[in-house]
């Protein structure tokens, strides 16, 4: 590699939108933008092996940086020879810093300058968590990307405490990069906090810019708001951020989200969401979501998704997938779990094909007609 472990190149740029065609090349290979990135939490994306997921074309997937650090521990990690091949996983790998699961599952911490105390959420044990830390457990574990330790607020939070927020978050940040010790193997990104508030996502944006990351991710959405307060923010937030570094939107994985994401300039995204929804027998199809468990599906011995040309489709039948799940045979969730990433990771081919063509616009509406959503204000998934 050379002495940046991660390259940015622009493609294109749609002639009516902000979207932006482009490549990440990292030490493990080089990823196609925009993209959905599949969610593999304990160093594995539930109920799918690595071959499947090269299969369906993941291109990179996640990691996450708190539970591996509870269990089994970010120095085994390193013992394995890093997450990479710990997993046996031969493509980029993105870890985020932990601080979202600290702010999300820790029932009782305390955040001060210095990082944050909690009680683990698998034992009850007293843990601490502050940038450096941070920042070594995600060196040890060897992804391509890594995460800076953040605080995540919450959206409606108020402004007053917002701005404290983003500014230690911007001290945190700064910290976090003087302590990474493999620039030249790993990439360290940037997190974009602010809420609601433009001035604040303008400050959090202008004193991160300035410390030269290898990209930048707009934190703290999809956390309560409406979409289009989602929208709104992306429209005055990712125009701040570099045109020569990714761009990655945390956390957001709806088909319709993923679109008007890309529309407003946003190269990478992940979530939870498929395979979550998928374990309940909840299928996103080309016409809108699709409960597999429904009764009306026990003698429809059509696929899936009739448009869908992946394993799941192309071999079994709701009425099967449907049995599978009354049975509590663990191979239906895996089949909507693989159904459900193929067609986002296929959702996102799509759509750098419409930039390529500068046709997003009409994708979308054609898109978002056929699920079933309205263009002007589409619900929640």
């Amino acid at each position: 590699m050379s002495e940046a472990a991660i390259k940015y190149r622009l493609i294109k740029k749609e002639k009516h939108t902000g979207a932006r065609l482009g490549e990440i090349t990292t030490p493990h290979g080089t990823i196609q933008t925009p993209i959905f990135m599949p969610v593999g939490t304990q160093a594995t994306v539930k109920s799918l092996s690595p071959e499947e997921l090269k299969e369906m074309n993941a291109q990179i997937i996640l990691s996450n940086t708190y539970h591996l650090w509870e269990r089994p521990g970010d120095d085994l990690v390193a013992e394995a020879g890093g997450l990479h091949k710990f997993m046996n996983w031969d493509r980029p790998i993105l870890t985020d810093s932990g601080g979202f699961q600290v702010f999300s599952l820790a029932k009782l911490r305390d955040i001060n300058e210095q990082g944050v105390n909690f009680r683990s959420n698998l034992n009850g044990a007293k843990l601490f968590l502050s940038p450096e830390k941070a920042i070594h457990i995600e060196n040890n574990l060897g992804a391509d990307i890594m995460m800076s330790f953040d605080e995540c607020p919450p959206f409606f939070e108020s402004y007053d405490y917002i701005k404290k927020s983003v500014e230690r978050t911007s001290r945190w940040a700064e910290r976090g990069l003087n302590a990474h010790r493999n620039p030249k193997t790993q990439g360290l990104f940037g997190i974009v906090q602010g809420g609601g508030h433009k001035q604040l996502r303008q400050q959090s944006a202008r004193d991160l810019t300035a410390m030269d990351f290898a990209g930048y991710s707009i934190g703290g959405l999809s956390v309560g708001e409406s979409k289009s307060e989602m929208n709104h923010v992306l429209e005055f937030t990712t125009p701040m951020l570099p045109e020569n570094k990714p761009r990655y939107l945390m956390g957001v994985g709806s088909p319709d989200a993923l679109i008007d994401g890309a529309i407003r300039g946003v190269d990478m995204f992940d979530c939870v969401l498929p395979t979550r929804i998928a374990r309940n027998g909840t299928c996103m199809t080309s016409h809108g979501r699709l409960v597999v468990k429904n009764a009306k599906f026990a003698r429809d011995f059509r696929p899936i998704d009739e448009n869908c040309n992946c394993y799941t489709c192309r071999n079994f039948t709701r009425a099967y997938v449907r049995h599978l799940f009354k049975a509590d045979e663990t191979f239906g969730l895996r089949l909507t779990s693989y159904h459900n990433l193929y067609f986002l990771i296929n959702l996102m081919k799509q759509v750098r094909e419409a930039i390529k063509n500068d046709e997003l616009l009409d994708f979308k509406e054609a898109f978002f007609e056929q699920y079933g959503l309205n263009v002007a204000n589409p619900k929640n998934f």
